[in-house]
């Protein structure tokens, strides 16, 4: 890492996006974003640990949580992007239809395996949908459940029929069709925000790379990702 190295700790769900954002911001400003990716409450566990960080991109509440206790300057903090959770098929197999609570029900129920993630928001989100549409126990039963990374992967290796997930997630599998989002009313959309570490040696560096994030320029980045900006 060198001197004008900034550290970048961010969720997996904006994964699809830092790389080219990290080459266009490298450029027109000299600086390298040295970044790292995980599941918000992986991140939060490892900063709470004492792991340093420049600029940090979670969940709203996740970063809304390390400004209460200080941990992050609130003034930095950015709302970057929303993303829906979305259903995603191994390319060339059928598309499910998921446009109702009704017919998402048997979708899940139809297939051999659902696969999902134990620590992202995604994950939560559809333990919690399941528990609530009655089919809990059924899934579960012949789930893949991942502690974290890409559950579309799992389409892949024909573990899975189906995968969950946040489709700018699902998106960085090759080899996988998005179906399309969970009924928006099933789900309330995650917001990814940005902020700086108050313990940065490099103030003025990190906000200028949070400025760079929240500007019009990298709307279309995030849109090609499956994120709304």
């Amino acid at each position: 890492m060198t001197m004008n190295a900034l550290r970048v700790l961010s969720t997996l769900a904006v994964k699809g996006a830092v790389p080219a954002l990290a080459v266009r911001y490298a450029t027109e400003n000299d600086a390298r974003i040295d970044a790292d990716f995980a599941p918000t409450l992986a991140l939060l566990d490892r900063l709470r640990g004492g792991e340093p960080a420049d600029v940090v991109i979670l969940t709203r509440e996740g970063l809304d949580e390390l400004a209460n206790d200080g941990s992050v300057v609130r003034a930095t903090c950015v709302d970057l992007a929303r993303s829906f959770v979305g259903i995603a098929v191994k390319a060339g197999q059928p598309h499910p239809d998921i446009t109702s609570e009704a017919t998402l029900r048997a979708a899940l129920l139809a297939a051999r395996s659902v696969a999902y993630s134990r620590l992202g928001a995604s994950g939560i989100l559809f333990a919690q949908l399941i528990e609530r549409m009655g089919i809990a126990a059924e899934i579960n039963a012949r789930a893949t459940i991942i502690p974290q990374g890409f559950t579309a992967e799992r389409l892949v290796t024909g573990e899975a029929d189906l995968a969950v997930q946040q489709i700018s997630e699902l998106k960085q599998v090759a080899g996988i069709e998005v179906v399309g989002p969970i009924p928006h009313e099933l789900q309330t959309p995650a917001v990814f925000s940005a902020g700086r570490m108050a313990a940065s040696a490099k103030a003025a560096a990190a906000d200028r790379l949070l400025a760079f994030l929240a500007s019009p320029e990298v709307a279309p980045v995030l849109r090609d990702c499956g994120l709304e900006p």
